[in-house]
């Protein structure tokens, strides 16, 4: 069963919307060419450290040009998912047992161990389609539609966007908006927020399908500064509704003066947990806002692309993101480019490490670390290199680390001694070859 951060068809509308916000309606007409498709292909490869999420993936994208700058636009990609995930409960220093997502089984780990759901296993195929074509002199549309499958989890979306250059084509103003609904059909049902883990076969907490609506904005302008200087602005809304939750995380509930996990009685020859977990919970709807400003400038053959994000939610997190790129031509037809990128965010209002036994449930409350307090440095290096016959080929290695914070006045008792954000290094490794026919 797959774990995943919030989705949202962000990224896809900013792949379908990618060519208007960078003004691509300013490039010159091609009139009378022949049409031909060009493929753009990638095999990528992360891998956390300690046995924790494995992700191998291949990408098509295929891109047939017409006349009069029409284009058709087609996306496959597959994902293989294995491994292991935090399921949200505390370290302890006792093994603990947990049922598995599924109510079909359980799993034990050991004392002093971070929890993880070693259920985390899956297969996903997304497909996308995109029309571009020019409306009047100046301005260029396009539309599409995404759609993915995983085995619980289904994603449908559609999406479209409006460029128009004016000033002599140095200035292109931009607008995009994606819809999609997404659909989770877990094994066993969907927990209900906050209800109690309860042992194996018994699944009189679960509901059945769930699903969320996302509607995603994006405002944009694209603006030449001279020969050498280009950049862009956008705005973008999003607001998501409906079941936001992660059905496969968890939260301990914990002694007020210990910190420790409250143990639990279960029946003779019942399998199942021997402390309290409860499912997590979080609010049915999300309103995140962001600002995004990149700037590209050319040196004598050599690029610098700089870009900075600013993102702010309902949720009470906000995330900061800088993103720098060097390309350095190496002979006639390669080239080296370094790769930085930082990101930082704050806690969700009602992430926690814990809810404490005998006090009033919360509305909502969540373990999951990827709404905590967090920073994540990515350090790479890509080679890139033309062939003899036209094709693009390159290799990107990276690497990323992420690492948060539990402030000490939020730790109770024990919790000082074993309670830690589950940090994490992972390897990230890229093929990509295009070509045309």
């Amino acid at each position: 069963m797959a774990q995943r951060d919030d989705k949202s068809v962000s990224a896809t509308l900013a792949a379908a919307t990618c060519a208007l916000l960078g003004g691509t309606a300013s490039a010159p007409v091609k009139a009378q060419e022949e049409p031909k498709w060009e493929f753009n292909t990638a095999l990528l490869y992360y891998g956390e450290d300690d046995d924790r999420v494995q992700d191998a993936s291949l990408s098509i994208l295929a891109i047939r040009d017409f006349l009069d700058e029409q284009s058709l636009a087609l996306g496959l990609s597959v994902d293989t998912l294995t491994g292991a995930t935090p399921s949200g409960a505390n370290r302890s220093n006792g093994a603990q047992t947990f049922t598995r997502p599924s109510g079909r089984g359980a799993y034990t780990t050991a004392a002093g161990d971070l929890p993880l759901d070693d259920t985390f296993r899956d297969t996903r195929v997304s497909l996308s389609a995109n029309w571009q074509q020019p409306l009047g002199r100046m301005n260029l549309v396009n539309v599409g539609a995404t759609a993915s499958r995983e085995y619980d989890y289904t994603h449908l979306g559609v999406n479209g966007g409006i460029a128009r250059d004016f000033n002599q084509r140095n200035t292109s103003v931009s607008a995009g908006i994606a819809i999609s609904r997404d659909t989770w059909d877990v094994v066993g049902g969907s927990p209900e927020p906050l209800s109690l883990m309860s042992d194996v076969g018994d699944l009189g907490n679960r509901t059945g399908e769930d699903s969320k609506d996302v509607i995603d904005v994006v405002l944009g302008v694209t603006q030449v500064i001279s020969r050498d200087l280009i950049t862009q602005f956008n705005y973008s809304y999003s607001d998501s509704s409906g079941y936001l939750n992660d059905p496969y995380k968890i939260v301990s509930v914990v002694d007020a003066t210990s910190g420790d996990t409250v143990p639990r009685q279960r029946g003779p020859g019942v399998e199942g947990p021997d402390y309290q977990y409860r499912f997590e919970s979080r609010p049915d709807n999300r309103a995140k806002h962001s600002l995004y400003g990149q700037a590209k400038y050319y040196m004598d053959g050599k690029v610098l692309d700089a870009s900075y994000r600013y993102m702010t939610d309902d949720w009470e997190i906000d995330s900061h993101t800088i993103d720098l790129r060097y390309r350095w031509p190496m002979g006639e037809n390669g080239y080296l480019e370094p790769h930085f990128r930082f990101y930082t965010q704050t806690e969700a209002e009602f992430y926690t490490i814990g809810i404490v036994d005998g006090e009033p449930l919360p509305s909502y409350a969540s373990a999951d670390y990827r709404l905590g307090d967090f920073d994540a440095t990515t350090i790479g290096l890509k080679y890139g290199w033309t062939t003899a016959g036209g094709s693009d080929l390159s290799v990107r290695v990276e690497l990323y680390s992420q690492d948060g914070d539990i402030p000490s006045d939020r730790l109770r008792g024990n919790q000082i001694g074993y309670v830690e954000y589950p940090d994490l290094d992972a390897l990230i490794v890229q093929f990509s070859y295009r070509f045309s026919r």
